[in-house]
């Protein structure tokens, strides 16, 4: 089943019947199966999972593609669907693993964001992870965040079996327009998922991003993204700042932006983020 799945995706991707010479099963994040194809002339990345992931890879081709279309490096999408039982999504397969100029990519970061848009949200929902990202588009900021990222992850964790932290969410969520007054974000187009595993960098040292959460809304979810994993190197930033400076006010509010996150993985993977929730609910509530 998964040669047959693999085979179809790559006949998709290039338009044209395939004999695969070889297909190599390569890490690729937690929820896929991943492989790296050579079909010929044509070396292709190919992920499968379960057919109900089909929608799934059809959001990641979308954000690709608009990474593309704004002018960051990001693999091309070339075919997503459902074959042999699989969903499959097959991308261009890049030589990663140069030096990291994290400076360039932070001027590139930056270049993204400065496109903006006219309200928060994008044209479709997407995932975060394995969870639905709803992204209905807002004129208010503070609204779309209260009720497409705080509000579903909340109804979630409390399904979840997590009833201790329906209070002090809720009291934050009334509390946004406080921990938020005088901030006036535009709607600038972010990657969403910004961690350093989705990140990487060609020879020469020229950035690569994938696997996006891809919709319009503050510059500093993606910045306190960064953070939250591990930060990048303080090159990126530094480059960042230098092509936009932050505004007033991030070092608190990016633990606002990062509690989505951490409520996410909280959801997916269980009580071991629990306490980190809890430890940033304190502080947001504290600094009321």
């Amino acid at each position: 089943m998964t040669r047959a799945a693999l085979e179809a995706a790559a006949a998709a991707a290039l338009g044209r019947g395939v004999r695969l010479e070889s297909a190599a099963a390569v890490s690729g994040g937690c929820i896929n199966d991943c492989y790296l194809l050579d079909a010929g002339a044509a070396r292709l990345f190919v992920k499968l999972n379960e057919p109900r992931f089909a929608d799934a890879f059809a959001a990641e081709a979308d954000g690709l593609a608009a990474l593309r279309a704004a002018g960051m490096r990001a693999p091309e999408p070339l075919a997503h669907g459902t074959a042999a039982g699989r969903a499959y999504l097959a991308l261009e397969a890049l030589e990663l693993g140069g030096d990291e100029d994290f400076a360039a990519l932070g001027r590139a970061l930056a270049a993204l964001h400065r496109l903006r848009g006219g309200r928060f949200g994008w044209s479709r929902d997407n995932y975060i992870g394995a969870s639905a990202q709803r992204n209905s588009r807002s004129s208010d900021w503070i609204e779309f965040w209260r009720e497409r990222r705080l509000a579903p992850q909340l109804r979630l964790a409390l399904a979840n079996g997590h009833t201790q932290i329906r209070k002090p969410v809720e009291r934050l969520c009334a509390a946004l327009p406080e921990l938020l007054a005088g901030h006036t974000p535009v709607a600038s187009l972010l990657h969403g998922d910004l961690w350093r595993g989705n990140v990487g960098f060609l020879a020469g040292g020229a950035p690569v991003v994938f696997d996006p959460a891809l919709y319009r809304g503050d510059r500093e979810t993606d910045l306190a993204m960064s953070e939250l994993f591990g930060a990048f190197p303080r090159a990126f930033y530094a480059a960042y700042e230098e092509s936009w400076p932050l505004d007033e006010g991030y070092r608190r509010r990016k633990h606002l932006y990062n509690l989505y996150h951490l409520l996410n993985h909280l959801n997916l993977f269980g009580g071991g983020y629990l306490a980190q929730v809890r430890a940033t609910l304190g502080l947001l509530l504290r600094a009321l």
